[in-house]
């Protein structure tokens, strides 16, 4: 299961997804969003998983890595399209006992169930094809206009993009401690949820003392390299916008617009 959390990973391409300047994915998965939760009926729904697959055979990235990392999940959506199933009033559909599934309710629930599937997928295809270092200039980029207001905005898109970053290494770190206690006889797996909820208890210790002092060995190394914040600091790479850029923009509006419209 922790080995299917691929929130955070980058694959490394040479695909004109890649080549996207950061902030271009970054405002094109922000109109994504607002599609989806503007987005009201079935044609619209078509059309953004349309553009989510259109997007992944761009970026080369396969529907299996995209479906792999929905297992965590599953469970979070299966819960919320119960939910809407069962709670939500209008037309019944089915009736037994207390159970109740309305004609709305069933509406909803795939509505959702679409909406959180597609929004999931489509946080992955940008961490996918954009490095962490580009999410940090490109996110620095964006909250620029708020360094007039004196806030650290070189700092606060490090941090998000470290945080990023080293999801998948403390899910790494975490399989390779459960691997050890599991050799140790640990059982993780047998009795109900209670017991599986405190089996996992001693995995935190250890798990903490590890981030703790992956923390400070990043923070040794980015002082060793004489790091000091934003102020003064000059990029290798300036980003810059190309017709690409402006290509994929216009095309996302295109795709928000209609979203709308189509309410």
């Amino acid at each position: 299961m922790l080995k299917d959390i691929t929130l955070g990973q980058y694959f490394p391409g040479d695909t004109p997804a890649h080549r996207l300047d950061p902030r271009t994915k970054l405002l094109l998965t922000l109109l994504y969003i607002v599609a989806l939760f503007s987005a009201k009926s079935v044609w619209a729904y078509l059309a953004l998983a349309l553009t989510l697959i259109v997007s992944a055979r761009i970026a080369r990235v396969s529907a299996k890595a995209l479906l792999r990392g929905l297992r965590p999940v599953l469970i979070i959506i299966a819960f919320t399209a119960v939910l809407n199933l069962f709670y939500t009033p209008g037309r019944t559909l089915w009736e037994f006992w207390r159970l109740r599934i309305t004609y709305e309710g069933a509406r909803t629930a795939a509505a959702m169930m679409s909406r959180i599937t597609l929004l999931i997928m489509g946080t992955f295809l940008l961490t996918y094809t954009t490095s962490p270092i580009q999410l940090t200039d490109g996110l620095e980029s964006l909250l620029s206009p708020l360094k007039k207001l004196r806030l650290p905005v070189h700092e606060l898109a490090m941090m998000m993009s470290i945080a990023l970053r080293f999801i998948p290494t403390l899910i790494e770190e975490t399989d390779k401690i459960m691997s050890a206690q599991k050799a140790r006889g640990a059982d993780f797996e047998s009795g109900g949820l209670i017991r599986r909820a405190k089996a996992l208890i001693p995995l935190l210790v250890p798990l903490f003392v590890s981030a703790f002092r992956r923390a400070d060995e990043l923070a040794t190394a980015m002082e060793c390299r004489c790091y000091h914040g934003g102020e003064g600091r000059t990029k290798l790479h300036v980003l810059r916008f190309a017709a690409r850029d402006y290509l994929a923009l216009a095309l996302f509006l295109l795709l928000t617009a209609g979203s709308i419209l189509l309410r």
